[in-house]
């Protein structure tokens, strides 16, 4: 993807001399003249299955902290894009529980129960597998970290453009009670409650709830009322237990239960000379009927007529035992995980008052886990060894009805996965500066797939072809299963060179492995039962860690080069049941650098700075044996991701505090689907019909601390989220020609705003 120099375009020897020569620039280019001015704060992370500080980790890694959190309303995942170089985590198509998480141009479109993460995410230690389901609100959240890169070695499977910790806050020794609530427009309100009982014995006990409730913010005269509200509740229990001195227990209980109507699928385009044009002649063999063009506009629909019952659920129940023995000099860990999910919807695919598409899924998840660590020291090395054991099942029923109900199909699939892996990794000092790192992981998978798809009725002439008339038609019957084996070595190199007390620098050479596995939604036995294979890359990066002018900046940068092979890529027919092909069609090189800073000008003021920068082609993508790499788009890989902020102190007094937080993120264009780039393919869809546009928001927060309030105090804070109210379509579906190009467009939120108020106790 080429962009103009108007959209933040450099030319590449610039930006990569700009990026190693960007602390010399402020330290002996800035002056800032302040004798108060303190210094920035460690931040301590266990992306290595250890903690240790942000600067001394050999790869690209971003931390968030609780306060960074509370003080933006963040509650989930969503949002950390904004801060974060080369992260996208936009929601999928039609739903606001089901997340396509991009990191480095590595994603996974499809949402589908069967297919498997780019991205790992993990709580608490514990893997977090599907699409589905992977927003969800978390009740009392310590940090998150974002590591990016393939994460092979430490956390295995699907973490091939890398993974996200998310860390709850564990028990105190104290007893305390923290409490929130919160309004704001479109009718919010918010409760969060936390409370700490405290040491009894040998135990130690906390327990957090937060609700959520908001109005929609499309109205609708569909049965179910307006789309894209909110109703949330979470909550988490964490235990604490000293068995011994040197044993320690600890078990997490986290819940997330949501119910809310999904965002609106807005018509946005038809093509010409389709069943939606009233200039072709085809018209009237839909269009007539169903005249969705008078319901096609470019601009944000906030009132819309639907005709079908909508809704979107999730409940998910987590369990997370951690067992912590210390040695003389190693810690050994057991985590054992349980996850199980209920997730479905029901939608107006096509957002218009006509029965044209009906859909919905209804999957049930349950997921364990097995995890075995030693971490610790002999000599002067350094090491984590470890086992792991997982396994999940899941399924889907996934009914649609088309036309009036003319067109009905009865699709089902489902999955099941064990996983075995052991790994190492060790850390040598070659020098006083020098330190290299080497780890491996084994892997072994087995995978299977059972799938239904049979057509109830239909209109469309193929169909009716290839069943001769003759309904129910079965394309894959009932119980139609396959199976296979995977396995994987997972290596990892890196060089770490302490320049001096400031500065390290690194380099590291790694792979990533995504899983293969079975197409859930094919539309024919052959498609069903034939696997795709695993997806690799091999990674090279370089970066820089440095905390410069006494401690009041730090700043960090990498650059690299990631090289994909057998890309697992999912082509949407729109063809029996919504089916769609998957190919490992595509190999890709994809290189860019990416720029943090932090940088406390002086006592009261932190600036914050997050640069990303892509440049992503295929090196080939095969189609019927030709390679059109050149014509075709790399999905969810914007050119340029920035982020700017502040966070100001405005006063201090006996009155209290106050500060003032203001960021500003950016993103460019990109593609959505790996489509043509010129012309169309065989089934009509151009890269460019679902092109992302570029887009800046501002996100700020005036937050009043310490706040006297009777004999305690309060904090209030009053934020807003997209303040300049930019409107901007954020993700897409394309039917392509054989559904008279109907295209779905999904906006972003507009303005939203509040005032919280807190109190601790």
């Amino acid at each position: 993807m080429r962009l103009n120099t108007s959209k933040l375009s450099f030319d590449k020897m610039y930006k990569k001399t700009f990026v190693f020569g960007l602390a010399a620039v402020v330290s002996g280019g800035m002056n800032v003249s302040s004798s108060s001015a303190q210094a920035l704060d460690e931040i301590v992370v266990t992306a290595q299955k250890r903690e240790e500080s942000l600067q001394e980790v050999a790869a690209a890694v971003s931390a968030y902290s609780s306060d960074f959190l509370e003080e933006r309303q963040m509650s989930s995942i969503s949002g950390l894009e904004k801060y974060t170089p080369n992260l996208r985590i936009a929601y999928a198509p039609n739903n606001a529980t089901a997340a396509q998480i991009s990191i480095r141009g590595g994603v996974t479109i499809n949402p589908a129960i069967t297919w498997e993460t780019t991205v790992g995410m993990y709580m608490n230690g514990v893997y977090i597998g599907k699409t589905q389901g992977g927003i969800f609100d978390v009740a009392d959240v310590e940090r998150m970290e974002v590591l990016r890169g393939p994460q092979g070695t430490l956390y295995g499977r699907n973490t091939l453009a890398g993974a996200i910790n998310v860390v709850t806050k564990a028990p105190s020794d104290e007893s305390g009670v923290s409490a929130e609530i919160g309004i704001g427009n479109y009718n919010r309100k918010h409760t969060k409650l936390s409370m700490d009982i405290g040491q009894t014995g040998k135990l130690r006990t906390k327990i957090s709830a937060y609700m959520l409730d908001r109005d929609g913010v499309v109205e609708s005269s569909g049965p179910d009322g307006d789309l894209e509200d909110k109703d949330q509740v979470s909550a988490l229990v964490a235990f604490s237990y000293d068995v011994t001195d040197n044993v320690v227990i600890d078990y997490t209980y986290d819940y997330s239960n949501i119910t809310q109507n999904p965002p609106y699928s807005q018509p946005v385009r038809v093509s010409a000379g389709g069943i939606w044009d009233p200039a072709s002649p085809f018209y009237a063999f839909g269009g007539a009927f169903f005249p969705l063009d008078q319901h096609v506009f470019a601009d944000r629909q906030e009132n819309v007529q639907l005709d079908n019952t909508v809704q979107e659920k999730s409940k998910i129940k987590g369990h997370s035992l951690t067992l912590e023995v210390e040695l003389d000099d190693a810690v050994f860990k057991s985590i054992t995980g349980i996850r199980d999910m209920e997730w479905s919807d029901d939608l107006d695919l096509d957002g218009s008052p006509y029965f044209i598409a009906h859909t919905a899924r209804y999957t049930d998840f349950e997921s364990q886990s097995q995890e075995f660590q030693l971490v610790g020291s002999r000599g002067d090395i350094n090491y984590v060894v470890g086992a792991y054991y997982y396994s999940d099942d899941a399924y889907t029923n996934n009914p649609q009805q088309y036309f009036g109900g003319g067109v009905s199909f009865d699709s089902q699939y489902g999955s099941e996965t064990e996983a075995y892996a052991v790994y190492a990794q060790l850390d040598y000092p070659l020098t006083d500066q020098l330190t290299v790192k080497g780890g491996l992981r084994y892997t072994e998978e087995e995978k299977n797939i059972v799938r239904t798809n049979i057509a109830l009725a239909s209109s469309d002439p193929a169909t009716i072809t290839a069943c001769a008339n003759t309904f129910p038609c079965t394309f894959i019957p009932a119980g139609t299963t396959a199976s296979t084996d995977f396995d994987d070595v997972s290596p990892e190199l890196a060089f770490e060179y302490a320049y001096n007390d400031d500065i390290n620098l690194y380099a590291r050479i790694a792979k990533g492995f995504k899983s293969g596995g079975f197409n859930g939604e094919a539309g024919t036995i052959g498609e069903t039962t034939n696997p795709y294979e695993a997806e690799e890359v091999q990674s090279f990066e370089i970066g820089a860690k440095m905390r410069l002018m006494e401690d009041r900046l730090q700043l960090n940068t990498a650059l690299f080069t990631n090289e994909h092979e057998d890309m697992q890529l999912s082509i949407f027919t729109a063809q029996g049941a919504a089916a769609s092909n998957v190919r490992n069609a595509g190999q890709a090189t994809i290189s860019g650098l990416e720029i943090e800073a932090l940088f406390m000008a002086n006592e009261s003021l932190m600036m914050r700075f997050s640069y990303g920068y892509l440049d992503s082609e295929y090196d080939e993508f095969l189609e019927l044996g030709v390679n059109v790499g050149d014509n075709r788009a790399l999905p969810h890989a914007p050119e340029n991701t920035l982020g700017v902020g502040f966070d100001a102190d405005l006063m201090n007094s006996e009155n209290g505090s106050l500060k003032l937080n203001v960021d500003y993120s950016y993103v460019d264009d990109h593609f959505a689907f790996p489509y043509a780039l010129v012309g169309g393919d065989g089934g009509g869809y151009n890269a460019y019909n679902t092109q992302i546009e570029s887009r800046g928001t501002v996100d700020a927060q005036l937050i009043w601390s310490d706040l006297p309030f009777g004999n305690d105090s309060m904090k209030l804070t009053l934020w807003g989220k997209n303040i300049g109210d930019e409107e901007y379509i954020a993700n897409y579906i394309d039917f392509g020609a054989g559904f008279g190009g109907m295209t779905l467009g999904y906006f972003g939120e507009p303005v939203t705003y509040g005032l919280t108020a807190s109190m601790s106790w």
